[in-house]
């Protein structure tokens, strides 16, 4: 048996705007079916880095927020701590970015709350299932919601080919630490030439783990636990991540990680995706390149597996826009992603999210029928 995956198309009218038409698509979707009365949601977005411009605009998660306060439920948007150094690596600098990009309570109507905390290391350990792993560190406000909206801009990505719901919720609700643990097995290092010995790093760690030898920070990797504090602590951004797994392994683990997120609340959980905007690159860098595809809708189910592969397979059906990164695999039905990726098999996400219980990929699409005759 197949999920289902209610799509309403990008067009709109004088009969019906398109926010209108979001909202005809949550309630089409069963979202009064999934918020109780009193409930505490977290609507999980990514609000998106500075000098970027394709995340979900804020007016649509007002729409949202809206919705799901007529359903009864308290909503509140969420983003977690980034592990690199940049405008998100910890909770006052991700809200000025996200006030700055437009999600301001005046605009959205919710209170904006990073659910890993100010330094991205509110987390709990959770149990899966998993065939790499057998516990995730998820952020403590992903948790302790009643439910979950998980919004998402779907878009090409250099590292695991596409993002979509499935790491919006491995990624996006995850710990620093879950992100190092999701990224690699390595501890950081120290680049010797940007160090300047101030010490932070090492008043930083809770582990005892760096020290300081001929006047440069060093990581005694057998101590390093990997929960990436010292990279934020450091004003000379001197500590990166060794980027040491593959992407194959990065997949595998953020679908174990996306399971472990959302397993306590699975039947209070819809995922909505933007198919807008599909840019060739993360929306973690401070810009967005043209989009490589015309815009196709908004999707919704409660199957993250289905709603993410519906969503690739509208990019790979479409014609590709000219003038764009994408040089091959123009045409209708050739693979836009490894036209921009070829060395990633984007797929992979899909299978094994799959085969740890997260969802299926077989799905039945569900168009949202047009309001009267604007087109």
């Amino acid at each position: 048996m197949s999920s289902t995956v209610y799509f309403a198309n990008i067009r709109a009218g004088y009969r019906e705007n398109l926010f209108d038409k979001l909202e005809r698509l949550l309630e089409t979707a069963g979202c009064g079916e999934r918020v109780s009365r009193g409930d505490l949601i977290a609507v999980k977005v990514h609000f998106g880095e500075k000098g970027g411009h394709a995340y979900i605009r804020p007016t649509f998660l007002r729409r949202i927020v809206d919705t799901v306060r007529k359903c009864g439920g308290t909503p509140f948007l969420t983003d977690s701590c980034t592990l690199y150094p940049g405008e998100r690596k910890e909770a006052v600098s991700a809200l000025k970015c996200a006030i700055e990009n437009g999600f301001d309570f005046a605009v959205v109507g919710a209170p904006l709350i990073m659910c890993d905390g100010l330094r991205g290391h509110s987390a709990r350990k959770v149990a899966i299932e998993g065939e790499l792993l057998r516990e995730a560190d998820i952020a403590s406000g992903i948790l302790d919601a009643d439910g979950m909206l998980v919004v998402s801009h779907f878009k090409c990505h250099e590292l695991t080919g596409f993002g979509g719901a499935i790491k919006n919720l491995g990624m996006g609700c995850s710990s620093r630490s879950g992100k190092m643990e999701q990224h690699c097995n390595l501890a950081p290092t120290v680049k010797e030439e940007a160090c300047v010995s101030c010490g932070a790093c090492i008043r930083g760690c809770a582990h005892e783990a760096i020290r300081s030898i001929k006047g440069k920070a060093r990581i005694d990797a057998d101590k390093c636990v990997g929960c990436a504090r010292c990279i934020t602590v450091c004003p000379e951004t001197a500590i990166r991540v060794n980027w040491g797994s593959e992407s194959a392994t990065v997949m595998r683990k953020m679908a174990e990680y996306a399971l472990a997120a959302v397993q306590d609340k699975r039947d209070k959980t819809l995922y909505i995706n933007f198919v807008t905007q599909v840019s060739p690159l993360c929306d973690c860098y401070g810009h967005t390149d043209a989009p490589i595809v015309p815009d196709q809708g908004i999707l919704i189910s409660d199957d993250p597996v289905a709603l993410d592969q519906a969503c690739a397979d509208l990019v790979n059906q479409a014609e590709a826009l000219p003038g764009t990164a994408l040089s091959c695999n123009l045409k209708p039905g050739e693979d836009k992603f490894r036209g921009l990726h070829p060395e990633i098999d984007w797929e992979i996400t899909l299978e094994h999210a799959e085969k740890v219980g997260l969802g299926q990929r077989a799905y039945r699409l569900e168009q949202l029928a047009p309001k009267g005759k604007d087109w």
